[in-house]
Parts: C-alpha cells; structure tokens; sequence
C-alpha cells in the first residue's frame, strides 16, 4: 500500500455504460424557453420606455418645466435638434442634450415648490 492511496482513492476501471436515451427535445427547448422569458421580462419593456421617452421629447416645447437626468428642474427657453436650453433661474440658462430630459412637469409645478 501506498502513502497516497490514503490520500486519494484509487480509481477503478468500469465497464463503459449505455449512452443516454432521450432528453434530445427538452435540451433544445430549453435555451429557446430562457430567450423567449427574456424577452418577455428585460427587452420589450425596455423598448417600451425607449419609445415613451422619445415621443415625450418629440412633444417638448417652448415653456415647458422640465426635469433633467442630473435632478435640475427648469423652463425650456430654446429647443435645438439636439440642445435645449433651460432657465433654471432668472437669466440663468444652461444647455443640456434633449437625452437628458427626464420627465416633463405640469405647468406651474417649479412655481409652486
């Protein structure tokens, strides 16, 4: 006897066994099923948000309040193709990609805050 049979177990040689019947269908159900619940619960409602926040901007005008992604609430003084300005005070202006608009205010809402 050998001071690593002690340690490790010697391994034995078996008969090879018969190869596994079946499963065939289910493993290739299976990858389908994980894509199809992902879709479901990750993609479309992602692609629902993505088409809100562009029809929101679409609709962006002139006067509007606004919020921007960084937290600053203001008036939209200009609207460019890609830029918006913003009064976030009097005569304070900042310009901002219209990404970062995140949600649009009803009318009088910074007034009253």
């Amino acid at each position: 006897m050998n001071l690593l049979d002690l340690l490790i177990a010697p391994a034995h040689a078996q008969a090879a066994g018969a190869a596994p019947q079946g499963g065939g269908l289910g493993v290739l159900l299976m990858p389908i099923a994980l894509i199809a619940i992902m879709y479901f619960l990750m993609i479309r409602p992602q692609m629902k948000k993505q088409k809100e926040h562009r029809a929101m901007l679409e609709k962006l005008a002139v006067g509007d309040e606004v919020i921007t992604s960084g937290g600053i609430g203001g008036v939209v003084r200009s609207l460019g193709e890609s830029f918006v300005t913003v009064e976030i005070a009097d005569r304070v202006e900042i310009r901002v990609q219209k990404g970062a608009i995140v949600h649009v205010l009803p009318k009088g809402t910074l007034k009253a805050a």
